[in-house]
């Protein structure tokens, strides 16, 4: 039987209510991490429903990839000067998964430094991207999501989008090793429009100690309103897992790690460029 008009209003407003119950009584669970799922479902993840789903326009494939449980390693490409792109990655997993997994993010140490920012990314499931705790993840069976270009990828210029930047020193890969995780390379196309970065003002970057400082058409001629986000259309696609539990003994071996994050890096390359045939409008439909 189709729903009563206001029917959707009264279940939103009853789940509002269960919320603020479950937070002034108490009731609801934060792991070592500081991870909140409560908080995450009900907040977080509508939030970024809504940027994903409606204003970017995402369309997700390859779900059949990720782990349907057990640890996971998620290796994506970074853009946008504003990491927009972790947080849909997240949410759009979340939603388009059968079993609606979190994926926790590894994010760098500046994130985690940041009044505010620092306090959501832990409620929201992530962490430092440091070895110790993504191991610690992995061994706990978790999907880990992971940016090796970090600030790199970030922040370069609009002249350089879709080309991947250099994987660091394969970190990842090592507690991938370590602990037989498989390697789940992602590729994300529509971050790099958002916030096209035209230019790096580097001096004004070292003075608010920032790894850059961005200019785009927007920003920062139109103020507060430079922040929103051009609509481009995003495409997600989580490539064939590579597995690693065969190798658990080469965790240490720089030509072993080297190899397998440049296979990884190659693969992302390869699929962003499938991605862009697919879309050859960023603003279409």
């Amino acid at each position: 039987m189709a729903d009563r008009p206001g029917d959707h209003w009264d279940r939103r407003v009853a789940q509002g209510l269960a919320f603020l119950r479950r937070r002034l009584s108490g009731d609801y669970e934060v792991d070592e991490f500081g991870f909140d799922p409560d908080l995450t479902d009900a907040i977080f993840h509508p939030l970024v429903r809504l940027l994903y789903r409606d204003w970017f326009r995402t369309e997700v494939g390859g779900v059949e990839h990720v782990p349907v449980d057990g640890a996971g390693l998620v290796v994506g490409n970074h853009s946008g000067t504003v990491a927009l792109d972790a947080l849909v990655l997240s949410a759009a997993l979340h939603d388009r998964h059968p079993q609606h997994r979190y994926l926790r993010l590894l994010g760098a140490d500046l994130v985690f430094r940041m009044p505010v920012v620092s306090e959501l990314a832990r409620k929201t499931g992530g962490t430092v991207a440091c070895n110790p705790d993504a191991e610690r993840l992995l061994g706990n069976g978790e999907l880990v999501g992971v940016f090796p270009e970090g600030f790199k990828g970030v922040g370069k210029l609009y002249a350089d989008r879709y080309k991947l930047q250099r994987f660091g020193r394969g970190g990842f890969v090592s507690a991938a090793l370590r602990t037989g995780t498989p390697i789940v390379p992602v590729a994300i196309v529509g971050g790099e429009e958002i916030y096209p970065m035209l230019a790096d003002i580097k001096p004004l970057a070292r003075l608010l100690k920032l790894p850059y400082f961005p200019v785009t058409p927007t920003f920062p001629w139109l103020g507060p309103l430079g922040m929103v986000p051009l609509p481009s259309k995003w495409l997600i696609e989580f490539c064939p897992p590579i597995p690693t539990a065969h190798l658990r003994d080469s965790a240490d071996d720089p030509l072993v790690v080297f190899n397998l994050a440049d296979q990884v890096r190659e693969t992302i390359q390869q699929t962003l460029h499938k991605l862009l045939e697919r879309r050859p409008d960023p603003f279409g439909p």
